[in-house]
């Protein structure tokens, strides 16, 4: 065994050894012969297929493929001209687009500290999202819905000579089924395997295999199973980077949901964000204002659907379900399976723009800074990040045990957000509302870009000099504190020094159960 046992964490700790079986994933994601052999057939790993509106399909090798320069760009034309703006469902490769030309490449100029000092990296906390994953149960069923009423009500005059609609009619098919439900995919577990690979190459001292096999380094994750094999899926990527290619790779990790799915614990978030209709109010007039209404339109038009099936007025089939799983559709296919869907052609880039704009209302008054309770409810991560850090740089005696070298943290969107709010990181002077879509394209709460699957939050804690210092990188690229904006890693003691209200208060206890229930929450406009 690689791994030794690690100790439990009294009673709220379950060690999680285990090996998954994931043929049957594999074989669905290959395709099987449910999907249409024009669109959705099985490709090679390194190879996409992608259909094109003037017919036929089109393999390029990922060697050939050129970055694009902006999310606007096809300059990468088997990549859908959408796949910028699926929010909290992009690729990772669409935030690093390098990374589809190498999907190894790591850059250690990313590690800025002061040039002037003698610095070495001595800790490394990741906090990250698990990877690309298959729908959730409910939009299994929505997907479902619609694929139903395409072929039943769609017209058959309209629009009838677009190839990639008479895919979606005739040829395309709902291979998922209920029992996919949220699960990691191959592509999920190569994200995890990947930054692995990558991390390792930038921290070689901290990702060490010998911390790793004398447990050195701490590997906790979500109870959530795509959560669990994402962490599997890691540490995979590590012995891969250690040369450890035969036998089945072991694994040793915790389950702790206390800490990566806090929000589900936090009575003031459940009852004052979560329940509360009111909460969410933003989104709502959105959903029925005149910008989805025009891509409602749009969409009806090129499905030949009558526009009642698609409106507000039609209780039965609610249109916002019907217009995401068309969407996301684009999505899934891309991340599950490498493919340029039919489904991609519903909709031009300003579609894409208001639907990633209805998506993050919802992640910025449900998740981040539209309600106070939101960021707060991540006040256990932030003390556990916080200690560790603490840890790892205090002075010590030669006699000391060293510290572990790095703490490795696996959860969801829903951990990252309130995290990266809580430190105050992408918060816009204006608050995104359901009547300035037009004044917020230049926002910085953007989730495609924020939390895309395999998200991370890097705390880099370097030995220097002066003292210990720390640098900030979301997604693998730096990003400074807020307030210590004239360096990428500030002093530790300043970074501390801004913080010093949450971390000597932000008790979970106090505002989770200390507010009255049913409180209004803060909307801070």
């Amino acid at each position: 065994m690689l791994f030794g046992r690690p100790a439990h964490r009294k009673n709220r700790r379950l060690k999680v050894t285990q090996t998954r079986n994931i043929n049957k994933a594999r074989k669905a994601e290959a395709g099987g012969p449910r999907l249409s052999p024009r669109l959705s057939s099985p490709v090679p790993t390194d190879m996409f297929s992608v259909f094109h509106p003037a017919g036929g399909v089109l393999l390029a090798s990922l060697g050939l493929l050129v970055p694009r320069l902006s999310l606007a760009s096809l300059s990468v034309p088997d990549i859908p001209h959408i796949a910028g703006y699926f929010g909290t469902k992009t690729r990772y490769e669409e935030v690093n687009p390098h990374l589809l030309r190498d999907p190894l490449s790591a850059d250690p100029s990313v590690l800025r500290p002061p040039p002037a000092e003698q610095c070495s990296p001595v800790h490394l906390t990741a906090v990250i999202r698990h990877g690309s994953r298959y729908p959730t149960l409910k939009n299994i069923r929505r997907i479902r819905k619609l694929s139903e009423l395409v072929r039943t009500e769609a017209s058959r005059a309209s629009g009838g000579s677009e190839s990639w609609l008479q895919e979606i009619r005739n040829r395309w098919e709902a291979w998922y089924t209920e029992d996919m439900d949220g699960q990691l995919v191959m592509k999920g577990r190569d994200d995890l395997r990947q930054l692995a690979s990558r991390l390792v190459s930038v921290f070689p001292s901290l990702l060490s295999e010998e911390s790793v096999r004398k447990r050195r380094v701490r590997f906790l994750t979500s109870s959530k199973h795509r959560c669990v094999s994402s962490v599997e899926a890691f540490q995979e990527g590590l012995q891969r980077r250690w040369g450890r290619h035969d036998g089945e790779p072991e694994y040793s990790h915790e389950v702790d949901d206390e800490l990566m799915r806090f929000f589900d614990r936090c009575r003031g978030y459940v009852e004052g964000v979560e329940n509360n209709r009111t909460a969410l109010l933003e989104v709502e007039k959105f959903k029925h204002g005149e910008e989805m209404e025009g891509v409602r339109r749009r969409m009806a038009d090129r499905l030949g659907l009558p526009h009642h099936r698609l409106t507000p007025d039609c209780p039965s089939v609610p249109p916002v379900d019907l217009l995401e799983a068309a969407f996301f559709l684009c999505s899934y296919e891309l991340s599950i399976k490498n493919v340029h869907s039919p489904w991609c052609f519903l909709f031009d880039e300003s579609d894409a723009k208001v639907l990633e704009y209805k998506s993050d209302l919802k992640q910025y008054w449900k998740r981040s800074h539209g309600h106070e309770i939101n960021s707060l409810s991540s006040c256990p991560l932030f003390h556990h990040v916080f200690r560790t850090l603490d840890r790892a740089g205090r002075p010590r005696r030669s006699t000391d045990a060293s510290p572990e070298p790095a703490s490795i943290l696996v959860g969801h969107a829903e951990t990252l957000l309130p995290l990266l709010s809580l430190l105050g990181l992408y918060k816009d002077q204006t608050p995104p509302t359901a009547t300035n879509y037009d004044s917020q394209h230049g926002r910085r709460f953007r989730t495609s870009l924020i939390v895309p699957y395999a998200a991370n939050l890097l705390f880099v804690l370097y030995d220097c000099q002066r003292g210990p210092r720390l640098q900030l990188l979301v997604n693998e690229s730096p990003v400074r504190f807020p307030g210590l904006e004239a360096e990428d890693a500030p002093l530790y003691r300043d970074v501390r020094a801004t913080y010093r209200h949450l971390l000597d208060g932000c008790d979970f206890h106090r505002e989770c159960e200390g507010r009255a229930v049913g409180r209004a929450p803060n909307t801070e406009l």
